[in-house]
């Protein structure tokens, strides 16, 4: 009897990625980049990007910005932000300790033990977030003091405010904490600030195979990394008005709901690993989210859905609602742990995400009908 001849096994669809991209990624997630100090983060992501511009160009506050295709009249944005929460310097003690304000909405009840970078005017100096010893804090029967903005401080082992002043900190200097990239089992990737630094790699990747792949658009492509989205999305308001688009596709992160303690019922369900999520809502423009939802249908890209009731909470807004109005769409990442040290996602999504923006580029021409009537 004749052997059965082996079922030819499939072969792994091929990574959009490269090492050289998540050698960048790495980097780009280990360097601070706080709101209103985004700064070196913005340079090394214009040194990733040049290569795939024809031109950039940054405004007074920061927003940096590659351009393909600069001489087009038609104005097409895609669009991440580059800072993250962090905190200021607010008070100094005579024995050397730094009491803090929040810079964005950085979580207080993570801040205990956390190891910090303080950036003062000498450089970088190393602190940690003191907390009580479990034994010197059950003074009030069973109940813990709880951590808050008040009572948490940094300790960076000067004794006095004037070896603090030789340290070169100062009000007003910037804290980030120092975790950083790291890898886990099953193609997960942890760090802080992957709200939203993971975007502004997607959409640098975006221009990257654009360029690799000779692609020749018909219209202007404005790659737009936006500062200052954690406190107001106001990098995105200002680029948004100088840059003035006629369709802007926004990254950002939305949280994976499968995790305990989060209520889908409020939240919504999305996971990690299952595709970009898309948002319905008033910011989010009908017609272009259609288009959106059509090219990953055709191009066998899994997405998820999410609504919101009134904003999107992300410089979707800003774009939506700047000059006289602009069709914009909102094309997430799940995230686990948003605003902790330990933000997680999945490499699968990572490259959807930035497939699904890739493809949609490759649908839009100026002719793109997207009026309502």
């Amino acid at each position: 009897m004749a052997k059965e001849k082996s079922k030819a096994k499939s072969k792994p669809a091929k990574s959009l990625l490269n090492n050289n991209s998540y050698n960048f990624l790495r980097n780009y997630i280990n360097n601070a980049s706080p709101v209103g100090f985004e700064s070196s983060g913005q340079k090394m992501w214009l040194d990733y990007i040049k290569p795939y511009t024809d031109s950039f160009f940054t405004d007074p506050y920061g927003t940096a910005v590659g351009v393909i295709n600069p001489t087009a009249t038609f104005k097409v944005v895609i669009e991440a932000h580059a800072d993250e929460i962090s905190w200021f310097v607010n008070y100094i003690t005579a024995e050397g300790l730094i009491y803090l304000k929040r810079n964005g909405g950085v979580d207080h009840q993570i801040a205990p033990s956390m190891r910090v970078i303080i950036h003062g005017k000498k450089g970088p100096v190393k602190a940690v977030f003191g907390w009580p010893a479990i034994h010197t804090r059950l003074n009030n029967g069973d109940k813990e003091t709880q951590p808050k903005v008040e009572n948490l401080f940094l300790d960076c082992g000067a004794s006095s405010k004037k070896e603090l002043e030789e340290l070169g900190v100062h009000i007003g200097a910037v804290v980030t904490y120092e975790n950083g990239y790291d890898e886990l089992a099953y193609d997960y990737l942890i760090g802080r600030a992957f709200d939203n630094r993971i975007g502004g790699f997607m959409i640098a990747e975006v221009a990257r195979l654009l360029k690799e792949n000779n692609k020749k658009l018909p219209f202007a492509l404005y790659v737009v990394n936006a500062v200052q989205e954690e406190i107001g999305l106001r990098g995105a308001e200002m680029i948004a008005r100088r840059i003035k688009p006629d369709v802007a596709i926004i990254t950002d992160v939305t949280h994976d709901t499968t995790t305990p303690m989060v209520s889908k019922i409020v939240q919504g369900e999305t996971a990690c690993g299952k595709g970009p999520s898309l948002t319905y809502g008033p910011a989010v423009h009908n017609k272009l989210l259609s288009l959106v939802q059509d090219v990953a249908e055709k191009n066998k890209i899994p997405v998820q859905l999410h609504a919101v009731s009134r904003s999107t909470g992300t410089d979707t807004d800003s774009f939506a609602y700047a000059n006289d109005g602009c069709p914009s769409v909102l094309i997430s990442i799940p995230l686990r742990y948003m605003h902790t040290t330990v933000e997680m996602l999945h490499k699968k999504d990572v490259e959807e995400t930035i497939r699904l923006m890739y493809e949609t580029l490759l649908t839009i021409t100026p002719k793109t009908n997207l009026s309502y009537f």
